[in-house]
């Protein structure tokens, strides 16, 4: 049913409402029309940050593309075209390079704190699950997108990890040579991996609109982890969370700055300042320090067969992928996994144990993936890659079985309480 344009604000603001309803879609989306839980602490800022380093990325990304050249033999030198030449070519590459790590940073802590609260069980299910795709998009983009540079890291990075598909029976030769356009990486695994990495940024903006859209169908969790039961649980989004993005956004961004200006490689591998060499392997190959608990898996699985016999069923290449894809698709049946009807770990004394091993075995395995598969590392990787997979085996027991602290009555007895104790 139309508004009556004279119930609408005056000048152009009505008149463009009348027509395309946006400022009111708006208002209801992210204004004081959006009511959300009285309680949102800071940890709640993550997921718009993640949000501006997404268009942080494709707005810095839209720019380099304009320079740069999808070619073996062009690919390097217009990369450093762009940092030399280019009107601030230096501060659009450092910022899309540092963007990328910030952007693993905030959304890994965005993971984590969902784990931390609850923020995975119903009816939140397909909110997590389309926060997982997000993730694994994230992932194939940055991969991409790290192979484009065409420095040495770049060129074997990418033969190292197109290969892993070979492990797969039958299809894998196939899918390897799919990826790489040919019998190795060169000018076609360039150019389909420039045109991937500049599309799916697109694909992942289509993606958080549904996370979004599925986010104000229940409303945001909060760190009790208890539904709203009364208005007075809820504020307005806006001003009041509003401005606490805008705190988050400032912090955000002197971290960022201090790295794109202070120290803009520490978190690359200064081999990728030499062009690539299809003749000299690096000593030691390893990716993004994002994908490193990954890639620490990856190499850390045994052969799979009868122990203390030569009867092998999985071989260790093998079972590194399934390992290594299995670590991130878990989460999809993590709602099912912990049982519990109590969401935040706050009130799950055994539970907020559980979550912070496994915060450190992944930490662990961080490190792990960066230091050479040999002796006490890949002991250390098959320790800590046990551990990954048996927490979500202990988290089914203990969700099922343990008693959880009380419960407040609601959000707004629970914050009002809790601003009496600060006096």
């Amino acid at each position: 049913m139309a508004q009556n344009p004279k119930a609408l604000a005056p000048g152009i603001k009505g008149w463009i409402e009348y027509r395309l309803p946006i400022f009111s879609f708006l208002d209801n989306s992210v204004g004081s029309q959006y009511p959300c839980p009285r309680n949102l602490n800071y940890w709640w800022n993550f997921g718009s940050i993640a949000g501006l380093c997404l268009m942080m990325q494709i707005v810095t990304g839209l720019f380099l593309a304009m320079h740069y050249i999808p070619s073996g033999s062009l690919a390097f030198g217009s990369v450093e075209h762009i940092m030399r030449d280019v009107n601030y070519g230096w501060l659009l590459r450092y910022g899309h390079a540092v963007g990328a790590s910030m952007f693993f940073v905030v959304v890994y802590i965005h993971i984590f704190r969902g784990l931390y609260y609850g923020s995975y069980k119903a009816p939140r299910e397909l909110l997590w699950w389309l926060g997982i795709v997000i993730l694994l998009l994230m992932m194939a983009t940055a991969f991409m997108g790290y192979v484009l540079p065409w420095g040495q890291m770049s060129f074997w990075g990418a033969t190292v990890i197109t290969n892993l598909f070979s492990a797969i029976p039958g299809i894998g030769e196939s899918i390897v040579h799919w990826l790489w356009g040919g019998f190795a990486v060169g000018d076609p695994t360039l150019n389909r991996f420039y045109a991937l990495h500049f599309l799916l940024p697109f694909v992942i903006v289509a993606v958080v609109v549904l996370h979004i859209w599925a986010l104000h169908q229940h409303g945001s969790n909060n760190p009790l982890g208890i539904d709203v039961k009364s208005p007075q649980d809820t504020i307005p989004f806006h001003p009041y969370y509003t401005v606490k993005d805008c705190v988050g956004f400032g912090v955000f961004f002197i971290i960022f700055g201090a790295f794109v200006f202070f120290a803009p490689n520490v978190l690359g591998d200064p081999d990728n300042y030499i062009p690539a060499n299809s003749m000299v392997t690096p000593p030691h190959i390893v990716p993004e320090w994002y994908f490193l608990p990954f890639y620490a898996i990856l190499r850390s699985m045994p052969d799979i067969g009868i122990p203390f016999t030569r009867i092998v069923f999985i071989q260790s290449k093998l079972a590194g992928v399934i390992g290594m894809f299995g670590s991130i698709l878990i989460f999809f049946i993590l709602p099912w996994i912990d049982g519990a009807k109590v969401r935040a770990a706050t009130f799950r004394p055994l539970v907020r144990i559980l979550f912070w091993m496994f915060l450190a075995d992944c930490l662990v395995l961080g490190y792990v993936g960066s230091q050479p598969p040999e002796g006490i590392y890949l002991i250390i990787g098959r320790i800590g890659l046990a551990w990954y997979f048996a927490h979500f085996v202990i988290l089914w027991f203990v969700s099922r079985r343990e008693k959880p602290l009380p419960l407040p009555e609601s959000i707004s007895k629970a914050a009002l309480a809790s601003h009496g104790s600060h006096h």
